[in-house]
C-alpha cells in the first residue's frame, strides 16, 4: 500500500480514500472532479484582513512620499541642509525598519497560500457523486487533490 497524504481528517492511500466520514476504495472510483464551494465567513474574513494588511503595508510609504515632497518643496525657505539632516535621518530609520516588514508580509504571503475561495473534492464511486472534502484552506485542497489524481492514475496503471 502506498501512502500519498495523511492528515488528522483525510488519508489517501493507493488502496482508498477517507474524509469526511467517508471510506472509498480507490478500484470504485470512475471519476474525481473540483468545484467552488459557497464562500464561508472565514474566507470573507480571510479576504478583507488581507486588504486591510495591504492597505496598512501601502500607507507608510505614501506618507513618507508626501513628507519627502514637502520638505523638498519647503527647503528653499528654511535652507537645505536642516532638510537634507532630516531626510537622510527618515533613510535611515526607514532602512532599520526594513527587516520587521518580514512578518506582516510572511502573513500576506500564507493568505494567499491559504486562497480566497472554498473548494469541494468530488468523486464518483458505485453510480453516486460523493464529496469527500470541503475547505478553504487552498494549499491543502492542491496536495489532497494532487494525492487522489495520483492514486486513481496508478490505480489505471494495474489493470
Amino acid at each position: 500500500m502506498a501512502l500519498y497524504y495523511q492528515d488528522d481528517t483525510v488519508q489517501v492511500s493507493s488502496e482508498s480514500i477517507r474524509a469526511g466520514g467517508h471510506v472509498i476504495p480507490i478500484s470504485e472510483v470512475t471519476y474525481v472532479w473540483h468545484q467552488k464551494g459557497r464562500t464561508t465567513l472565514a474566507v470573507r474574513g480571510r479576504v478583507l484582513g488581507r486588504g486591510v494588511l495591504v492597505l496598512l503595508l501601502s500607507l507608510p510609504p505614501l506618507v513618507g512620499l508626501v513628507c519627502v515632497l514637502s520638505l523638498v518643496w519647503s527647503a528653499p525657505d528654511r535652507g537645505w541642509v536642516p532638510a537634507l539632516v532630516v531626510l537622510v535621518a527618515c533613510l535611515v530609520i526607514a532602512l532599520a525598519l526594513v527587516p520587521f516588514l518580514e512578518i506582516p508580509l510572511g502573513w500576506l504571503d500564507r493568505s494567499y497560500e491559504r486562497g480566497n475561495r472554498v473548494q469541494e473534492l468530488w468523486v464518483q464511486y458505485r453510480g453516486q457523486e460523493v464529496m469527500m472534502l470541503r475547505t478553504p484552506d487552498a494549499l491543502r485542497f492542491g496536495q489532497i487533490y494532487r494525492a487522489v489524481q495520483r492514486a486513481v492514475e496508478q490505480q489505471g496503471d494495474h489493470w
